[in-house]
């Protein structure tokens, strides 16, 4: 996705179903360690105000699959598929 025009990803949605993606396995991770979590949290774990978010989800799903996270199966797939229907490249 990191090469796909960025107004494009916002525009079809795909953006915005893979940030709800990390976030919840954000939430999970808190969960399991017992601290508390709230979306504000997650957002400054993702450096979420840097220019380039696309990058921003790929790292903290790397930092998050490293914490031993499992994200929601049938969410990612849809994503993927959805991202394949518009032509995007993952």
């Amino acid at each position: 996705m990191a090469g796909q025009d960025f107004h494009d990803l916002v525009q079809s949605g795909l953006l915005g179903q893979v940030e709800q993606i990390v976030v919840e396995g954000h939430h999970t991770f808190y969960e399991s360690e017992g601290l508390a979590w709230s979306r504000p949290i997650a957002y400054r774990w993702l450096r979420y105000e840097d220019p380039a978010p696309v990058a921003r989800l790929a790292d903290g799903v790397k930092r998050l699959r490293q914490g031993g996270v499992d994200f929601d199966t049938d969410a990612v797939e849809k994503a993927c598929a959805e991202a394949s229907k518009k032509g995007f490249l993952i």
